[in-house]
């Protein structure tokens, strides 16, 4: 009997050790490296092409965490605080501290509140499997629990290991997790830079991470063991003050960050340069507060290297007066004014339509389109009368532009554009229509200055880069580098460009640049885009809502902050590029004296010495007013020889008569009017033979 009680007893021990070892289990851990590959940081990192710190974004929101910090990267005051604090035996013992938890049970027994008995080790057990430390789970099994996984950690792995964890882990004021984030957050430094006071004030918040500022300093005073606490309040008011996150964050390139930074922990170079990047934001804050935030709010600027592609600079805005900061304004689309015109001019002298020295004329126009009169106007409301290719593309001319695209066709045009990169540009020719000679379409800055970039190249395009480890994509020709160069030249003349701009705007440098601003439709957009032989900068200045400027021109607005980039890159080559084959010049005059005298580019055989206006009898006979298409409306009050309307035409027209419907109104050499009653008319040119060499409808109501 007393064998089978003995063997009853020790199958009963046997059977409560089985459950108390099942109760107690602890949940199996993971190695330190393990830990250190699974950490995510919630922030994510933009760099120059030096590897310098250039902005950093925050991705993830469950947690502030930045990167881990090695235990070697940490002011050693800080782990020597943590531990005297937190775990003074921390070094000695197996991962419990056994003379703790007998001085708290003693504490207890007494009626007094006795210091907790969790070890580093423990708490880091409690981190690594959250079912260690449930809320409320208090009781005596989780604690046997969370020491048999502190015992079992310290077998794998090393005291270093473990502070260097616990530090990393620790959670500490509101949301910030670890040492990285706490460090710069709350003090505006790194963990390397961290003194003896940030050390307690840091270690004080460990028991209580939301406690109020003078619970936090009298703690802090407590572990340091001075006599003058004063100097605490102060410091854990300031430490629990507006976040300092920006102390470390140069925040340089913002909207690229967030273009760029989209997953945790990314560290992307970019082939950005800081100390660049610092010299184009300044310019066009400056510029920006010049203007005030009643006449322009925003702006945006790029630097582009020729040779590579590379983005050297991009400051996407510059926030001030802005009512919309987060807009990235160098990706955004917006209408692209005059800065379109130097590819129609280069597409018309390419396929030999015009030469540099072609007279155009710049005299009201009116075009019949499908949803009626197109009528377009220079930027100033006047007009020019004959100037040459060269002076309409400097002086930024309307009439001259939309006359050339007439030449060329709107729908190569848009198709020339959207090979130079022009990829907002998705609908076909006829929905821009004749608009597009003027920019009417969306482009990018980042497309504009890429474009550019490709006449500075001989006409050839390549995709920029922003990243390093983007590809170099091979150039593919778009323009030929004869049209290229004659367009640069042109461009680059402040002669030409002095009858609009002066001898001495913004847009002349003491060395060679080729420019073109552009001020899109309602004064919404102002841009100034140009080159130099290594650089391309490309600037917009306007406000990115939509709503129009005030007394903002193309010289006044983003052209000081080209100058001040183009002048912060340092001189270039004087002289431009050298003229490449295929190009001739000669010493032209014009006939009527249009222009000065002037050494001009050809196209090799295209070139000439006088330049003339043809003369009436080599222009095809046609009416020019009325436009086709024209609807009029009869005043009743106004008397109906006081309504007529004029006729005007062009050409050899000696020997035309001009018919209303079917009624002769006389010789078309003399000064025709006509009134109508209402209805749809038709007047035609009519020859001696009575063949119409020209009609136009119009209508009166």
């Amino acid at each position: 009997m007393k064998q089978r009680a003995a063997l009853a007893g020790l199958l009963v021990l046997i059977l409560a050790a089985v459950g108390f070892d099942w109760a107690t289990f602890p949940p199996p851990l993971p190695g330190y490296a393990q830990v250190r590959a699974a950490w995510k940081p919630s922030e994510a990192w933009l760099y120059d092409r030096h590897g310098v710190l250039i902005d950093s974004a925050r991705v993830n929101f469950a947690a502030r965490r930045l990167a881990w910090v090695p235990l070697d990267q940490i002011a050693p005051v800080v782990p020597a605080t943590v531990v005297a604090a937190e775990d003074a035996r921390f070094r000695s013992h197996g991962g419990v501290d056994w003379l703790a938890i007998l001085g708290s049970i003693r504490s207890r027994a007494k009626g007094e509140r006795g210091r907790g008995a969790s070890t580093l080790s423990m708490q880091v057990a409690a981190f690594l499997s959250p079912t260690l430390a449930m809320p409320g789970a208090r009781g005596w099994r989780d604690k046997l629990r969370q020491m048999r996984a502190a015992r079992s950690l310290e077998m794998t792995w090393s005291k270093d290991q473990i502070l260097e964890a616990y530090l990393n882990l620790a959670p500490f004021r509101g949301e910030a997790q670890g040492i990285g984030a706490a460090a710069l957050s709350l003090f505006g430094k790194t963990p390397a830079a961290m003194a003896r006071d940030d050390a307690l004030l840091l270690t004080a918040l460990l028991p209580d991470p939301q406690a109020p500022a003078p619970r936090i300093a009298a703690r802090a005073c407590r572990l340091g063991g001075v006599g003058d606490c004063a100097r605490f309040a102060s410091e854990a008011a300031s430490m629990l003050g507006p976040v300092r996150t920006l102390a470390l964050n140069p925040g340089l390139a913002p909207h690229l960050a967030d273009r760029l930074l989209t997953k945790p922990g990314l560290r992307i170079t970019t082939t950005l340069d800081a100390a660049l990047q610092r010299t184009v934001a300044a310019a066009l804050r400056r510029q920006l507060l010049g203007l005030g935030g009643s006449r322009a709010r925003d702006g945006s600027a790029v630097v582009i290297d020729n040779a590579t592609g590379d983005v050297l600079a991009y400051v996407g805005g510059i926030g001030g007066a802005s009512t919309a900061p987060a807009v990235d304004a160098a990706n955004a689309y917006r209408q692209a004014g005059s800065t379109l015109k130097p590819f129609l001019y280069a597409q018309a002298i390419e396929r030999g339509y015009l030469t540099p020295a072609s007279v155009l004329d710049d005299s009201p126009v009116q075009l019949d389109t499908a949803s009626g009169l197109y009528v377009p106007q220079n930027y100033d409301r006047g007009f020019k009368g004959r100037v040459s290719v060269r002076s309409a593309l400097a002086g930024s001319l309307n009439v001259p532009a939309v006359r050339t695209l007439l030449l060329v066709g709107v729908e190569p045009f848009r198709d020339r554009l959207w090979d130079t990169g022009y990829r907002g540009l998705v609908e076909d020719g006829d929905y821009y229509g004749f608009s597009l000679a003027l920019g009417s379409a969306e482009v990018t800055l980042l497309e504009q200055a890429d474009a550019y970039r490709s006449l500075a190249n001989d006409g050839r395009w390549s995709p920029l880069r922003l990243t390093a480890d983007a590809p170099h994509v091979a150039a593919r020709p778009v323009t030929t580098p004869a049209a290229a160069w004659i367009v640069a030249d042109m461009m680059a003349d402040p002669n030409a460009r002095a009858a609009t701009f002066g001898l001495d705007s913004a847009l002349r440098l003491p060395f060679w640049t080729a420019v073109k601003t552009g001020t899109s439709k309602g004064m919404r957009d102002n841009w100034c885009v140009g080159f130099s032989r290594r650089y391309t900068v490309a600037v917009w200045v306007g406000n990115v809502e939509g709503d129009p400027m005030r007394a903002v021109s193309g010289t006044s607005g983003a052209a000081p902050v080209w100058r001040d980039v183009m002048l912060a890159l340092g001189r270039d080559d004087e002289r431009g590029p050298p003229m490449p084959a295929g190009v001739e010049h000669r010493r032209i005059a014009f006939a009527d004296a249009i222009e000065q005298p002037r050494i001009e580019y050809f196209l090799s055989g295209t070139g000439q010495s006088l330049i003339a206006a043809a003369p009436a009898t080599a222009r095809r006979a046609r009416i020019v007013n009325p436009a086709s298409g024209s609807v009029y409306a009869i005043d009743p009050d106004i008397p109906a020889d006081r309504q007529r309307l004029a006729i005007e035409t062009t050409g050899d027209v000696r020997a035309h008569h001009v018919f209303l419907d079917d009624r002769d109104l006389g010789p078309a050499a003399q000064q025709l009017l006509f009134f109508a009653p209402p209805g749809r008319h038709r007047l035609s040119l009519v020859d001696l033979a009575g063949h119409a060499t020209d009609q136009v409808i119009v209508t009166i109501r």
